[in-house]
């Protein structure tokens, strides 16, 4: 299941810069070179001790970067479009459904999904918390609901079409057919036309569906929680705070939604619904909130316009630093995953505490892989060597070309599998369940790099021209010399 993700610079609208932390000067073309590597440094907004000058850092090298483009999250979007690639290639093998330790691995790969949602959480969120945090107005609604349509509909509707007209020959002339696939209102049907997640070789477009009502939510959730963090106090702290027990509340929330999901009877087809996955939107939303909160930690806190290092600043500088073990325990949550007690192989009826079993597994996936490239802070220069210790390995890894270019077309790799990989079962002959599963893998795996790489370079980045349309109807011309946003 593939998911759309954004950059910040796609949805937010706020200050051009991050603030300068309390007691720290301006970012300025001359960083510190202790800055490229916060060990050893002053931490930005600590004070001096007695009177020593120590030198300050660009606070660019030591605090999150949470402005423009990161491109190591481009890598995460690679790898859980993968996860979630082979997973379905596993599933209609039949690779995924065979006892063993091979299978349960491969039916893992749909834990791919929480990465995309909690990927979506972080980067959409940003202008929110900015707006919490520095009491600032909310973000225009209008151009960012825009920007998300292009984002995700022209490509999606060309997929769609495809599709129906490949293998839902027998529905074209419904109204109701188009109208409920073209709008992703779909998984709202419970008695549906079809067998399984949805529409035959749209199956996976269930997860784009929540993507897409949780962004036409978004907006809600930001002003509730925008206006629960004004009434915590003056101070930034507190704002993100209370921003922080919003997002604890809507976690209970999606637990809570579990229950109609299970009782009195089981309804499936609320598994493919928005409310369960909340928690999962909330563990990137939590991130973002943390990565601004460490820009404006404890300002003014002491009458004078410092702030001390606080825990929230020396959180976002442990969690990247320890990447390796960060990702060893992203390791242990997919293998809890892969047993009996993470639930099924596939989405199925498997009771209430299994279902709260696998949000928190999928939950604690998503942060361990996600937290230690969220919060690492921009390095000058670019990419660090493999072996630079403190997490660079991860961070080189992510940033590689071919990690980037695989995220930038992981959109169109989330489209397109399932048509790839119905199209080469019907050429091969193979029924459900049957066949090799490398044999798929790997004519699938080309052909939907090739149909997504189309997709990205003749409808995605044709799309984003129109982004500027949004807010007075007319458009705008990027600004020179500046790469589009991946998302």
């Amino acid at each position: 299941m593939r998911d759309t993700p954004d950059d910040s610079s796609d949805a937010a609208s706020g200050p051009a810069a991050p603030p300068a932390a309390a007691d720290s000067p301006a970012p300025t073309n001359g960083a510190s070179d202790s800055g490229a590597s916060a060990e050893g440094a002053r931490p930005v907004g600590s004070g001096t001790t007695r009177g020593a000058s120590a030198p300050v850092p660009d606070p660019r090298w030591v605090l999150p970067q949470v402005r423009g483009h990161i491109e190591a999250l481009d890598g995460l979007r690679a790898i859980a479009a993968l996860m979630v690639l082979v997973f379905h290639v596993g599933f209609e093998s039949g690779a995924a459904l065979r006892p063993g330790v091979l299978g349960a691995l491969i039916a893992t790969g749909e834990i791919g999904v929480p990465l995309f949602f909690g990927l979506s959480g972080l980067l959409l969120f940003r202008p929110w918390v900015r707006a919490a945090l520095d009491q600032t107005p909310l973000p225009p609604v209008r151009s960012y609901l825009w920007r998300r349509a292009l984002r995700v509909l022209p490509a999606y509707w060309i997929v769609a079409v495809v599709a129906l007209l490949l293998w839902s020959r027998d529905h074209l002339d419904s109204v109701a057919a188009w109208v409920e696939v073209l709008t992703l209102t779909f998984v709202f049907n419970t008695d549906p036309w079809w067998v399984g997640t949805g529409p035959y070789g749209l199956g996976q477009m269930w997860s784009l569906s929540v993507e897409v009502f949780f962004y036409a939510l978004l907006p809600v959730i930001g002003l509730l929680t925008v206006r629960a963090a004004g009434r915590a106090g003056t101070g930034p702290d507190a704002r993100a705070r209370r921003m922080l027990l919003c997002l604890a509340a809507m976690t209970a929330l999606a637990v809570l939604a579990l229950v109609p999901q299970y009782y009195p009877e089981p309804r499936p087809y609320m598994y493919s619904w928005l409310p369960r996955c909340m928690g999962m939107f909330a563990v990137g939303m939590a991130l973002a909130v943390l990565g601004e909160w460490a820009w404006r930690e404890g300002r003014g806190s002491r009458g004078d316009g410092t702030a001390d290092d606080g825990p929230v600043r020396r959180l976002c500088r442990t969690l990247p630093r320890n990447a390796t073990l960060c990702w060893s325990l992203a390791g242990i949550c997919f293998l809890l995953a892969a047993t009996p007690g993470g639930g099924p192989r596939f989405a199925g009826v498997h009771g209430f505490w299994i279902s709260v079993v696998s949000m928190a597994t999928s939950m604690a996936f998503a942060f361990f892989v996600i937290a230690p490239v969220a919060l690492r802070a921009e390095r000058p220069g670019g990419p660090p060597p493999w072996r630079a210790g403190g997490g660079a390995w991860l961070e080189a890894l992510l940033a590689h070309r071919v990690m980037r270019y695989l995220g930038r077309i992981s959109y169109g790799i989330f489209l397109w599998q399932f048509v790839v990989l119905y199209l080469w079962r019907g050429f091969t002959g193979e029924d459900i369940f049957e066949g090799s599963f490398w044999l798929d893998l790997v004519p699938v795996t080309l052909g939907t790099l090739v149909l997504a790489d189309l997709t990205h370079r003749f409808v995605e980045r044709p799309s984003r021209r129109w982004y500027g349309r949004g807010s007075d109807g007319r458009r705008k011309r990027p600004a020179p010399r500046q790469r589009p946003p991946v998302n």
